[in-house]
């Protein structure tokens, strides 16, 4: 049986911009569904640096940023806009 994931909230993480990052990262992967390794799969990356990057331990190229972003089927910038 698969480990439940919660809905992040935005308190958990510094309130930075790679904070706000990860937050986005995360809770729009939680809202369609997906997970770490899909999101990786989908972006070409390796699920323990999508892990990372939703923990705030990796500083992220803007390359990822567009890579994650296409893989979410948003705009990139998106992901850099502190929740409301």
């Amino acid at each position: 049986m698969g480990k439940r994931v919660s809905k992040p909230k935005y308190s958990q993480f510094e309130k930075s911009l790679r904070g706000t990052l990860a937050y986005n990262i995360r809770r729009i992967r939680f809202e369609n569904g997906i997970s770490q390794e899909e999101l990786a799969f989908r972006c070409e990356l390796d699920r323990t640096y999508i892990s990372a990057v939703e923990r705030c331990i990796w500083n992220v190229a803007l390359g990822n940023i567009e890579k994650i972003a296409d893989a979410l089927n948003i705009e990139p910038w998106r992901l850099l806009v502190p929740p409301k």
